[in-house]
Formats: structure tokens, sequence, C-alpha cells
């Protein structure tokens, strides 16, 4: 079956009044850094959280009177499982979702709390699918793919149809990758309403599998990766034929880039984006010569990160730009010299975040302590000011950061 706009115009029909037509908006403070026209797409605002209700939704409305009556069954750890769960509910369709045993108990919880039924099988995804087949079989299941799907193609290219409304005059549209159902979709759309338009894909370095499928090549994968939603290791035999016809390309991104993406959107945008969500931003700052000067759409496609993992990315992120400083200072082991120490730094106007006073583990003689603090600063300039106050003050006082950016 061939997908064409027309697919997509009825995807649009079928959802609308269900899903979010989400923002489409631009960004002045994010085109200024990217020297870029900016204009993001947030889905992350759908909700579950994720574009996933829209492939799910289409593909659930598709099923005939008996379809509906013995249930469906999906494969996720995430996004999917929400937005399968929620509209199969919503529309009185038995689910059953099949997670990875070591799937985070929150994301089991939020399945489970829009009504599905939650299978634990396998070490991973690939374990999960084969479960999952076969429970599919033996209960007489639909199955809804989170990507190889025409119905759940078509319904996520209306992401497309309503970023082209809001935006006619889009050069590009960068848009994550996974399994590639969103970006099939998306393309399908856009290149049928804008042949001109550049519409390139982006995946994380550590999972690959579009890129390489694309070049006949065996993927090697990480353990991990902050854009967990798109961690996929193989695509779909219809997602890749249409990636293969209808996109420019597709680039990686490491995990850095999608740190400082994440932590730009949080305070630029105000938005929380999960790691999938912002490697549309981590593409276009990372190939910004590539963008200048064009009109570029992008899809914050997720919002479904881990407080404490959101927590984290602040933290390097306060690292990366100064603001988060590690400061190890050598001392007379004396009274009142930890005070003139921190007296100092006060003077220069640094916060003292922690303090750890080391006199055992360390080949320092006797009479001397290392002390090593971690200090609220305003930039790495601010930082150095404070460790030549300490210098001019008689300390030896040490910057370490390894997060910083490299100069010459």
């Amino acid at each position: 079956m061939t997908i064409e706009l027309r697919d997509i115009r009825d995807a649009a029909d079928t959802i609308a009044g269900q899903v979010l037509v989400t923002p489409c908006l631009h960004s002045h403070t994010l085109s200024a850094i990217t020297d870029a026209d900016v204009w993001l797409k947030f889905e992350n605002h759908q909700f579950t959280a994720s574009f996933k209700e829209r492939g799910a939704l289409n593909k659930l409305a598709s099923l005939d009177a008996a379809q509906r009556a013995a249930g469906v069954i999906a494969v996720s750890a995430g996004n999917h499982a929400q937005g399968v769960a929620y509209h199969a509910s919503r529309l009185g369709i038995p689910s059953v979702i099949v997670m990875p045993r070591f799937t985070p108990n929150v994301k089991v919880e939020h399945t489970r709390s829009h009504g599905a039924e939650v299978i634990l099988a396998g070490d991973n995804f690939d374990e999960a699918k084969v479960h999952a087949l076969e429970v599919m079989k033996q209960r007489g299941l639909t199955l809804v793919h989170p990507y190889d799907d025409e119905r759940v193609i078509a319904g996520q290219g209306t992401i497309a149809l309503e970023m082209l409304e809001a935006a006619p005059d889009l050069d590009a549209l960068i848009v994550p990758i996974g399994g590639g159902g969103m970006i099939s979709g998306m393309a399908t759309a856009a290149k049928a309403l804008r042949p001109d338009i550049l519409v390139v894909g982006a995946q994380t370095e550590r999972f690959p599998s579009m890129r390489c499928a694309l070049d006949g090549r065996v993927p090697q994968f990480g353990t991990s990766t902050l854009a967990e939603g798109i961690a996929v290791r193989e695509p779909g035999v219809l997602t890749l034929d249409i990636v293969r016809r209808l996109v420019d390309d597709v680039v990686l991104v490491d995990e850095g880039d999608i740190e400082r993406a994440i932590l730009l959107l949080l305070e630029v945008e105000k938005t929380v984006a999960e790691g999938a969500g912002a490697v549309g931003l981590a593409t276009l700052m990372r190939y910004r010569e590539r963008f200048s000067g064009l009109r570029v759409g992008l899809v914050i496609c997720g919002g479904n990160i881990d407080p404490l993992t959101l927590a984290d990315v602040i933290q390097r992120g306060m690292v990366r730009s100064g603001r988060l400083t590690r400061l190890t200072v050598r001392l007379r082991d004396l009274p009142g010299a930890l005070a003139k120490v921190t007296a100092t730094i006060g003077e220069n106007n640094a916060n003292i975040e922690e303090v750890h006073h080391q006199r055992a583990f360390t080949n320092l003689p006797l009479q001397d302590a290392e002390v090593q603090f971690v200090l609220e600063t305003r930039s790495f300039d601010h930082a150095r000011q404070v460790a030549a106050a300490l210098t001019a003050a008689g300390f030896t006082a040490v910057l370490e950061n390894p997060l910083a950016p490299v100069t010459n």
C-alpha cells in the first residue's frame, strides 16, 4: 500500500477533536541563537505528552466491530504504550501492552492508569515483541505497531499538515527518527504540498539504525541513550522505503548535543522535552551552517522525561556554562584557614554549594589539607576570578571542569 496525501488528510479528519492541534510557534530567541528562522511544533502538549496519540488513534479508529471487541495489543516501553492505552480506553476497546521487565515503574503505572492490561516480559524490546506476538495469536488481538503500519504513518503525517498551515513558507523540517513512522508520514505530506521543502531526519550516534540501513551498513549500537524514545534497532519495512524515496538526508547527533537542547528548550521556551523531543533542536545546533538563513520547523515530539534525569541534565548544563564550578584549594590545616578561604570566595560573589574537606585520602604533607568546593558562579571568567583571588590570598586553587569547552 502506498501512503498518499489523501490518506493523511483522511487521518486528520478521523482524529479531529480527539487529538490536540498543538501550537506551532515562532521562536525569536532560538532563531537568534541558531541563525535560522525557527518554528516549534509542541507535540509535548498532547494529553499523553507525545505525538504517538495521532497514529495510535487513526489505527484504532480503522478497526471493525469484531476487532474492537477482541481488543488490541502493542509493544512499547513508553509513549506508544500510553497513546494506545489512552485512546483504546476512550473508544471502549480492550488493550494489552507488553513492556520489557525493566521498564521504569512510573511508565508502567501511567500505562495501567489509562486502562490497559500491562504484561512485563523480556529484558528488552525485541524479547517483549516476541512475547507480544504469542499473546496476539492466543487471544486473537490486533497489533497496533508503533511505526510500521499505514494507518499509524498517516496519523503521524498530520503533524506536517498542521505545521505547514501555521507556517506555509517553511524551507525545512527536521524530524527525529526511531522506527521512522513520524518522518514517513510527515515527509509524505510535506513533499506533496511543497515538493521543494527539505526534510532531514535525525538519529542518535548510539542508535543509527535508519542511517545505516540507507547506507547498507550494519549498525553498531550503544548500551543506552538519553533519547530512548528513538532507540530503535531496526527501522520498519514501510518506513525505510518511504524515507529512501522522500527524505533528503538523515544525520546523527551525540548525547551532549541532546543534553544542551533539552536545557535550551527549558530555559528559552519554558517547555519540557524528553531526549527524543529535543533531537530536532540538537540537530539544528550541530549542523548550524547547513540551515543558516532557512525557515526551519522542529517537532518537539514528546515531553515524557524522568524528573531525576531532567535534574541531571540541568546540573550538567550548569557545569557546561560555567554556572556550577568545582574548585580544589590546598591550605595549611590550621584554625582560621578554611574561614579565610570561604570569606575570599564570598567577597568575590560566588556561592558555596558543597564542601569536602580532605585530610586522610591525600599525599599532601600532614600539616596541609585539601578542600573541594562546588560553587555557583556566573561564568567561566567569574570562576577564574575566584581562583585568582584565592591565589592572591596565598592559597593554591585549581579549577576542575571536565565539561568546559576547550579553548586554544
